[in-house]
């Protein structure tokens, strides 16, 4: 952890950045939030993590509080890209919430330049079980280019059910088969691995952010 706050990976001058932003209920430092800045970072991307004060609360053994308001979360996302010192491009994301509390702020940052994309890893579409409660609106009119890496059975909004959502057209999808809402398959159905599907989502981001800056 090289600055107060965030834990980078990759951490070298003039590299393109991903910040992300946790779950709901999980660290920054979770096996899945690590593969993925781990392989970022070995294909050329410096990555860097950051807790919302709700989850550095409890790191701190303060109680286990639930997510405060997305707006709240909001600011504490634009505070996160304003005190990450960052020589290279900037792209902003994270694992579910994380990712769409990004999304809400992602236009606003891209009319002023300081991104160039979006990076989210399996996007709530819908509460659990409420597939008519979407979270999509503000993706109908999204300006900033996006990638969504996605498990096509997610519970949060399968591949089936994505088909049917209005979205812009600066969204685009790496679907990673049989994965759930951490991207992880039954093996015993596709003989892959959550490993493998985080490898895969790692060379797919890099390739994408390659091709945006």
């Amino acid at each position: 952890m090289s600055e107060p706050g965030f834990l980078l990976n990759g951490d070298v001058p003039g590299r393109a950045t991903i910040l992300l932003a946790h779950g709901a209920g999980a660290a920054m430092d979770t096996p899945f939030m690590t593969a993925i800045a781990e392989g970022l970072a070995a294909r050329g991307l410096r990555v860097g993590r950051f807790e919302f004060s709700y989850m550095a609360e409890r790191r701190r053994g303060g109680p286990k509080r639930p997510p405060p308001k997305v707006e709240l979360l909001q600011e504490e996302f634009r505070s996160a890209a304003d005190a990450l010192a960052c020589s290279g491009s900037l792209f902003i994301g994270g694992k579910s919430m994380g990712g769409r509390v990004a999304s809400l702020i992602a236009d606003d940052l891209w009319a002023q330049n300081r991104v160039r994309g979006l990076v989210c890893l399996g996007y709530p579409f819908h509460p659990q079980g409420k597939p008519e409660k979407l979270r999509t609106a503000h993706l109908a009119g999204l300006r900033t280019p996006a990638l969504i890496c996605q498990g096509t059975r997610d519970p949060f909004g399968t591949q089936a059910e994505a088909a049917s959502y209005d979205l812009s057209d600066a969204v685009a999808f790496c679907w990673l088969n049989d994965g759930d809402h951490d991207l992880k398959p039954r093996k015993r159905v596709t003989g892959l691995t959550q490993d493998q599907h985080l490898e895969t989502a790692a060379e797919e981001i890099a390739r994408w952010v390659e091709a945006a800056v």
